[in-house]
């Protein structure tokens, strides 16, 4: 449940009843078109640029980045060694069998492991597509890398899930055997905890059981839209029978994208909002990945092959149309948060939040000015509603030991890191 001040102020010091800092990393495929991403002025007076547009009811919110460069992704193919090691910033090992290496543990999994143990799921690793297997034989490198941005270790990739029902479980299942057979004979789990949640909300105060209401009315909601967009519905868009492979879409699966990837941010805001968990990643697609996005309007193929726009104006309109539907989909997920509140702020206040892709334009596949927001307060230390464009060519790795200094992780560099990132707190 959420964080209920009425029950615990009489119990609990301060300190012990304020919000906790949660964090996630959301990742995008195949870059942008980076004349309508990046804002032409930089500071708090920054006009968002056009892709970011979708943005306008959070600006004051979020930390638009400019300038940050992976650079041990300058090797290696255009695609593998960046995704690979988005959140590790080492180089990647080129290979085509097992002896796979990210390089390093990811940022999320450092964080997990310092924190993990606070909540009763130490990490959450999302997505929609499966692992994809096999040589990508035009490159020679094995496609696994494209399916993976968090990393237990250099070698050990942590799997994500796909399917919104399974994620549900585990968030709001039961635990014991008994409780699980009792729980299977009700057709959602809400409707077996709801007497108890009646009994509960009689003891709580006026701000807080609005808060309950709200809380129980997103968790049916998101009951129903994974019951809804499992069934075999009609649908404004049918995906073809390798889209479907690709997907990896069985019958608990959603069939529409857009509904997808709705569906599991919001499990991601319910996740930090129950405190399940306090960290988070989420992989809108796989590197490479033939998704096809012709439910668009305006938009006729796939993802990947119109990345590379070649400069064909038809092309790059279509691709700037896709990262402009991402950010989209992004300003959803923090606008929720934003309407949650918790204490004097709200979810997102207490939050960090990181969106972006592995290399800049799709055409070039360049590892850097990367396409980067940075949502949420931190907890109440980030200066946000700027435009902060970095002096040169500095580390991404510089923003993740900010991240983790923010978690009070006295971490003295990671990945290629020289520093902390200047500028975040003001």
């Amino acid at each position: 449940m959420p964080l209920m001040g009425s029950l615990h102020a009489k119990e609990k010091s301060a300190d012990e009843t304020s919000a906790p800092l949660r964090t996630a990393f959301l990742y995008f495929p195949n870059g942008v078109w980076e004349k309508d991403w990046v804002p032409q002025t930089t500071g708090s007076d920054f006009k968002l640029s056009p892709s970011l547009e979708p943005l306008a009811k959070v600006r004051d919110d979020i930390l638009v980045l400019s300038g940050l460069d992976k650079l041990n992704s300058h090797n290696g193919d255009g695609h593998y060694a960046k995704t690979a090691n988005f959140l590790t910033g080492m180089p990647v090992v080129k290979t085509t069998g097992k002896d796979i290496s990210s390089g390093g543990v990811s940022v999320d999994q450092l964080i997990a492991k310092h924190i993990g143990n606070q909540t009763p799921i130490p990490s959450l690793e999302l997505g929609t597509e499966p692992v994809i297997s096999g040589i990508d034989s035009n490159v020679g490198f094995t496609r696994l890398y494209g399916s993976h941005i968090s990393w237990q270790t250099a070698t050990r990739p942590i799997a994500k899930e796909i399917n919104p029902h399974t994620v549900y479980q585990r968030l709001f299942g039961k635990k014991s055997d008994t409780d699980n057979r009792e729980a299977e004979s009700h057709t959602n789990l809400l409707d077996y905890v709801l007497d108890d949640a009646k009994r509960i909300r009689g003891k709580l105060g006026r701000d807080d059981q609005f808060k309950m209401d709200e809380y129980l009315d997103a968790v049916r909601a998101v009951e129903r839209r994974i019951e809804f967009s499992s069934r075999n519905a009609a649908r404004s868009w049918e995906p073809s029978p390798e889209e479907k492979r690709v997907a990896g879409i069985d019958p608990g699966m959603p069939t529409e994208f857009p509904e997808h990837i709705d569906v599991m941010l919001d499990l991601m805001v319910l996740a930090f909002q129950t405190d399940s968990t306090r960290v988070a990643s989420f992989m809108f697609a796989n590197d490479v990945s033939s998704r096809n996005f012709s439910f668009i309007d305006g938009v006729k193929g796939g993802h990947h092959e119109l990345s590379h726009h070649e400069n064909n104006d038809s092309k790059i309109a279509q691709y700037q149309k896709i990262n402009r539907w991402h950010v989209e989909k992004f300003a959803r997920m923090l606008e929720k948060m934003k309407a949650i509140k918790e204490g004097e702020g709200t979810l997102l206040d207490n939050s960090m939040i990181m969106f972006g892709s592995s290399f800049s334009d799709g055409n070039r596949h360049d590892p850097d000015n990367l396409p980067i927001v940075l949502a949420g307060r931190g907890g109440g230390s980030l200066k946000t509603g700027r435009h902060l464009a970095a002096d040169g060519m500095v580390p991404l790795c510089n923003l993740y030991l900010s991240m983790l200094r923010q978690h009070g992780i006295p971490q003295e560099s990671f990945g290629d890191s020289n520093g902390e990132l200047a500028g975040l707190r003001g």
